[in-house]
């Protein structure tokens, strides 16, 4: 499978928690300690909104392992962002190549997925058929993730419940017989959704950050945790660090919200 991380908040230069961290996502790429494969070599991809383009968000992708690449290293040093998506890929069987790399991006929106679908390449005529004929070319790889994403945007992605149009999504492709097995990271560059679902149970780890000012209690004598405020918030697929009270796994079967004021956290039920 892969491994990906999210981050809103405070803006953060991204090598805080690209790289400088013991179990970063970097370190993850190679040694994954929670996934299904310890390696996620089969490219990577990084994305993130700033205030000079409002709601557009860049991106850089590459099929290389996320651990050998220098240019990654170097944007992630220089750039500064209050929301951020970063992934490490494992393919489940569709070719290594850019176009298959997460996040995929529509207009001011990203998607990152970790997971897959069981018979995908039987249903997958089906699955893309249902896209919304103005969505279907956001398709450009091959992958069950990007299908997800443009089936999504196409049962309302972009309108007032987010997370319901991932139910919906979630939903309609259980509906050809599918077993999903899904973490998502999804942002509209003012929101972070994030997901943790499994058809049959079980679903793949994800994790939250603890609320800041429990973190700084329980640290006081951690200068780094000391500078956290109120609305940072990061989601992983596996924790960072082994600091004790600073992440809390995500429940299955739930979605969480996180926004300006109080973050929300739903029951996550696909709508067959």
């Amino acid at each position: 499978m892969c491994r990906w991380m999210a981050y809103r908040g405070q803006p953060l230069l991204i090598e805080e928690l690209l790289y400088k961290t013991k179990h970063s996502l970097i370190e993850q790429s190679r040694h994954a300690r929670l996934g299904v494969e310890t390696f996620n070599g089969d490219g990577f991809g990084l994305g993130w909104y700033d205030d000079r383009a409002p709601g557009v968000p860049g991106r850089y992708r590459s099929l290389m392992p996320a651990w050998g690449d220098h240019n990654l290293q170097d944007l992630s040093a220089h750039v500064r962002s209050p929301l951020f998506l970063a992934h490490v890929r494992a393919t489940t069987g569709t070719p290594v190549q850019e176009t298959n790399c997460h996040p995929f991006r529509h207009e001011n929106w990203l998607f990152v997925h970790n997971g897959s679908i069981s018979n995908y390449t039987e249903i997958r005529r089906d699955l893309v058929l249902a896209v919304d004929p103005a969505y279907y070319n956001v398709m450009h790889g091959t992958t069950d993730s990007e299908v997800m994403f443009a089936l999504a945007l196409s049962f309302g992605l972009e309108g007032e419940d987010p997370v319901g149009a991932l139910e919906r999504m979630a939903g309609f492709v259980e509906s050809k017989g599918a077993i999903l097995q899904m973490t998502l990271g999804v942002s509209d560059g003012e929101r972070l959704f994030a997901v943790r679902y499994a058809t049959e149970g079980h679903a793949r780890t994800l994790y939250s950050s603890a609320e800041a000012e429990s973190v700084r209690a329980l640290h006081p004598d951690n200068a780094r945790l000391q500078q956290l405020k109120g609305e940072d918030r990061a989601i992983v697929s596996e924790p960072l660090s082994d600091l004790p009270g600073l992440w809390i796994e995500v429940p299955e079967g739930s979605a969480l919200v996180v926004q300006d004021g109080p973050d929300l956290q739903r029951p996550f039920t696909p709508a067959h």
